[in-house]
């Protein structure tokens, strides 16, 4: 079969299509037939090389997808051959202290497929059953394949983490992205008030129309000062940060007193400078959260498929050309996810 794979760190031309080994099928695994995968900013980390995670050469990346059960293992009764499903990326230990009390995103040994060990960007792929979800006819491959791993993680880090509360105001960075403009949506959806950062008017127009009752354009406006201006310098309850670095100091500035600053990733950098005075002085509070576990999952999914939730793509290309993939998303061209199929399903159409 073929599979994305590289075989080094470095740019994305490391990143290649080709012949790749069958995956191999342990007793509670389900064999996926994938019609469509999803990439993410993880695609790019890991494709650079992120601190303390060694890789097995060549390595195959991908966090999302969606397909068709082929055959299951000895040991799996929830899914069966022409099933349709999609992937949820974590796996946990199932026995430490945090996944006994049911919080599995909080495992000491936690994976994320894709990031800690091999992917689901290839024309088949095994999955552990328990990372699987159904994905009901009528939904389309695309969505299906894209909606999990973003949607997932805005829903734990605004309901969970952030325990959002109709009435409040919710500042979402990015709103282009995918863990973007799935936050504006399930903020919008919470009842909260929601303020959307983005660099276009196209971007800043999908962004309201999502949800966002305000749009800043970031690159013209000092985002913070537009948040205490429109807020009459009280600030907002909650801001989501995923970009780090560049924006961390004028998200904690643009928080009300007792706020709550979310952040599932920094894409501009891991290690910003911190007001500290500002954190304590303002009573301010850091939530980080990863990813999602199953019921959150259920949760949010169920928004997704019945369509309350809509999932943007803004590409859908082969897996022969994910390296132009990760460059969309390097250069932040488009709104929304984009999406990869496996080259022998592409010309028929992921959504067939």
């Amino acid at each position: 079969m073929d599979a994305v794979q590289f075989a080094a760190h470095g740019d994305h031309e490391v990143v290649e299509y080709g012949p790749s080994p069958e995956p191999t099928l342990d007793p509670d695994d389900v064999l996926l037939d994938v019609r469509a995968g999803a990439l993410n900013h993880l695609d790019v980390w890991t494709r650079r090389g992120l601190p303390g995670i060694d890789l097995d050469f060549p390595h195959v990346p991908g966090s999302d997808a969606a397909g068709v059960v082929v055959a299951v293992g000895d040991a799996v009764e929830r899914f069966g051959p022409g099933d349709r499903v999609a992937v949820t990326a974590g796996r946990s230990c199932g026995t430490c202290e945090f996944c006994r009390d049911g919080e599995p995103t909080l495992c000491v040994n936690y994976e994320i497929l894709g990031e800690h060990c091999p992917g689901v960007h290839a024309e088949r792929t095994a999955v552990p059953a328990d990372a699987l979800v159904p994905v009901p006819e009528g939904v389309d491959w695309t969505t299906a394949g894209a909606a999990p791993l973003v949607f997932g993680t805005a829903w734990r880090m605004l309901h969970t983490r952030g325990e959002i509360d109709a009435g409040e105001t919710v500042l979402v960075l990015g709103a282009s992205g995918g863990v973007g403009h799935a936050a504006v949506q399930i903020a919008d959806h919470a009842g909260c008030e929601v303020i959307a950062t983005a660099s276009s008017d196209e971007k800043r127009a999908t962004a309201r129309r999502l949800g966002a009752d305000l749009a800043i354009d970031y690159e013209a406006e000092d985002f913070a000062d537009v948040v205490r201006a429109e807020t009459g310098q009280r600030g907002v309850d909650v801001v989501v940060d995923h970009v780090g670095a560049a924006t961390w100091r004028q998200s904690l500035r643009s928080l009300a007193n007792g706020g709550r600053l979310l952040t599932c990733g920094a894409t501009t950098g891991p290690t910003p400078e911190t007001n500290v005075n500002r954190i304590f002085g303002n009573q301010l509070s850091v939530h980080g959260s990863t990813m999602a576990g199953p019921g959150e999952f259920d949760d949010v999914l169920e928004l997704v498929w019945d369509g309350t939730f809509e999932v943007l793509i803004r590409a859908v290309l082969p897996m022969s050309e994910t390296a132009r993939g990760h460059e969309l998303l390097e250069d932040r061209e488009g709104f929304g996810k984009v999406v990869v199929v496996p080259d022998s399903e592409y010309e028929g159409g992921a959504d067939e």
